[in-house]
C-alpha cells in the first residue's frame, strides 16, 4: 500500500513516493542536475533571467520558421510562463517574420472550465486572453498568425486534439506546477481502479485532450500566482492537452526560473527523468518515455533543498 498524500489525501501526488527517492532527491546540488542530462534528455542552464527568457522566446521562432504552406508546423505553448510572450512579439516585429506566409501554427495548451465549458476571453484568467494581450497584439497585423491557425482546446476537444495529426507541432513548451504538471496533466484522485495504486505510465500516456478535475495543489498555486491569492477567482476544472497529443509533439521544453515550482519539486523531476523512473503520481516524470525533452533552468533561481527558516 503505498502513502497517502499529506497535502489532499483523496488524490495522488509527489508526497506519496518512496523515502529514498525523497532522500535522493534532497541530496541533489546544482551541479549535480547539471550531469543528468542523457541520450533524449537535456538540461540546460542559465545564469542571467534575461538570457533565460530570451532563450525561450526564440524557440518560438525557430519553430515557426520551420513553417512552410506545403508542411505547415508550430508551436504549443503555455501560460505560466508567461515572460516569453512579449518577447516573442517584438522578435516576430524584427526579424519582420510573417507568420501568416508561413501558414505558422499555435496551440494554446490548456484553458480554465466553468460550467462544463471552456471559459471565454472575458473571463479575468482566460488563457486565450493572456496569449493576446502579451503577444499576438503586440505583432504587427500584417505578420499575425491566422486565425485559423489558432488552435485551443475549448468547444469540440476532439477537433482541437485532430490538429496534432493535421499540423507538426515542431514544439511543447511549458512549465512545471507546484504537482509537477505540465499544462493540466494533474495526478488523478485516489478512487475507484485507482483506489490503490495511481494508473500506469501506460495508461495515463493514453490520455488524450479533456476536461479534467484539478488537484487542490493546483488550484491554490494558481489563485497565488495569477489571482493575488483569491483562491475564488480560480475554476477548479480545466481542459487540457494529453499525453496522448504530447507525444506527437517533436520536442517538450520546459522552463523553469524558480517562480513556480519549488527547490524540491524541481529537483525531483529533473531526477526522475533521467534515471527514468516515470510514475504517473510525479505526472512530469512520464516525459522519461519521451525521445525530446529539455529541462532549462534560471541557475540562481533553483535554490538550496534544506532547512531554511523564515
Amino acid at each position: 500500500m503505498r502513502k497517502r498524500s499529506v497535502v489532499a489525501p483523496d488524490w495522488w501526488d509527489y508526497t506519496t513516493i518512496h523515502e529514498d527517492l525523497v532522500a535522493e532527491t534532497a541530496r541533489l546540488t546544482v551541479k549535480d542536475m547539471e550531469k543528468l542530462s542523457r541520450p533524449g534528455f537535456k538540461v540546460v542552464m542559465y545564469d542571467t533571467i534575461e538570457d533565460f527568457y530570451l532563450a525561450e522566446a526564440l524557440e518560438y521562432i525557430e519553430a515557426w520558421k520551420q513553417s512552410t504552406p506545403d508542411n505547415p508546423c508550430g508551436v504549443c505553448g503555455p501560460i505560466g510562463p508567461t515572460e516569453q510572450l512579449p518577447l516573442v512579439a517584438r522578435l516576430v516585429n524584427a526579424l519582420d517574420l510573417n507568420l501568416g506566409k508561413l501558414e505558422a501554427q499555435f496551440w494554446g495548451m490548456d484553458e480554465w472550465v466553468e460550467d462544463g465549458k471552456a471559459v471565454g476571453p472575458e473571463h479575468p484568467l482566460s488563457f486565450a486572453k493572456c496569449n493576446d494581450e502579451l503577444c499576438f497584439n503586440h505583432i504587427r497585423p500584417k505578420l499575425r498568425i491566422p486565425a485559423k491557425n489558432l488552435h485551443y482546446p475549448g468547444g469540440d476537444l476532439a477537433a482541437y486534439s485532430r490538429t496534432f495529426d493535421q499540423f507538426k507541432c515542431k514544439l511543447m513548451q511549458g512549465g512545471q506546477g507546484d504537482v509537477k504538471h505540465w499544462a493540466f496533466n494533474d495526478p488523478v484522485k485516489r478512487e475507484g481502479k485507482y483506489a490503490n495504486n495511481p494508473p500506469t505510465p501506460a495508461e495515463y500516456r493514453k490520455l488524450g485532450t479533456r476536461i479534467v478535475d484539478l488537484h487542490p495543489m493546483t488550484v491554490m498555486q494558481n489563485a497565488r500566482t495569477s489571482g493575488g491569492g483569491n483562491i475564488a477567482l480560480v475554476p477548479t476544472r480545466a481542459a487540457t492537452v494529453g499525453p496522448l497529443e504530447t507525444w506527437k509533439a517533436e520536442k517538450v521544453s520546459i522552463w523553469q526560473a524558480g517562480c513556480h515550482d519549488n527547490a524540491f519539486g524541481m529537483r525531483l523531476t529533473t531526477l526522475m527523468i533521467s534515471k527514468r523512473i516515470p510514475d504517473s503520481a510525479v505526472p512530469m516524470s512520464l516525459l522519461a518515455d519521451h525521445p525530446n525533452v529539455q529541462f532549462n533552468f534560471y541557475r540562481p533561481g533553483i535554490g538550496k533543498c534544506e532547512v531554511e527558516m523564515h
